[in-house]
């Protein structure tokens, strides 16, 4: 039996990476797909894969953190699936690199308002129609990275991407009542294009590699694995979590 069979969920940052391998998944998985993001041919390439598998999908080309792209994409679910069940809000920015007082303003803002104000902007739209249903489960892709473990250089990422936690956590007891799960998925690296900016030698691959305990980066659709468990009903208790799937990078000390 398919693990989200007769549901529709919206993904954000569909286009590569992690998103694009949770896309496929829960399509296969028998859900109709909502995908979200602003490159428009790359989404149009994931549509050709999920449709010629047999799968529904309907594509909105936008910004995540504009409220206009959000509620094109909950309209989206309605009117092309009835309604909406698993919101996995996925796009997100690595941002400027370099010391605190190197960093730009407007870098910091940029990359607060796609990493966090995205979030927050989805969940505004996404909870009204699952309330409609009277279940739903929420995901936010976090990361290790200022939770477990602190990066030089990484101050804006690791604030947005730490600011979702303190999301999740609010809104899984404001919602928990509505039957609403929301759970924050972290990641450790990830050979996705954004990960490779960090890992951009054979150099720099050994040395993040060499932080986790497996010893390798993850695969995105070892992470849409996880994501999968959070959005199905397997996880039909698990609420307000901070889900590592990081290889064990918080716990290695060498």
């Amino acid at each position: 039996m398919q693990r989200l069979e007769k549901e529709t969920a919206i993904i954000t940052g569909a286009s590569s990476g992690i998103g694009r391998a949770a896309a496929e998944l829960f399509a296969r998985e028998g859900a109709a797909v909502v995908l979200v993001a602003r490159r428009a041919p790359l989404l149009d390439e994931v549509r050709g894969t999920i449709e010629n598998a047999g799968g529904r999908c309907a594509v909105v080309v936008g910004d995540a953190a504009e409220d206009s792209t959000m509620e094109r994409a909950v309209d989206a679910a309605y009117a092309d699936f009835g309604g909406l069940d698993i919101a996995f809000n996925n796009a997100g920015t690595l941002g400027p690199l370099g010391p605190v007082e190197s960093l730009e303003l407007s870098g910091w803002e940029d990359t607060l308002r796609t990493n966090l104000t995205s979030a927050f902007v989805a969940a505004r739209h996404q909870v009204p129609a699952m309330r409609k249903r009277g279940r739903g489960s929420i995901i936010f892709t976090s990361t290790f990275v200022g939770y477990t473990a602190g990066m030089p250089g990484m101050a804006a990422y690791a604030a947005s991407k730490a600011g979702l936690v303190g999301l999740t956590q609010a809104l899984a007891t404001e919602l928990g009542g509505d039957g609403i799960r929301v759970n924050a998925l972290l990641p450790g690296g990830t050979d996705t294009p954004m990960g490779r900016t960090v890992a951009n030698s054979p150099e720099a691959r050994a040395h993040v590699e060499g932080l986790h305990a497996l010893g390798r980066l993850a695969q995105p659709g070892e992470v849409a694995q996880a994501a999968l468990f959070l959005a199905s009903g397997a996880s039909s208790f698990v609420t307000g979590s901070a889900m590592l799937v990081d290889g064990g990078v918080s716990v290695l000390r060498s």
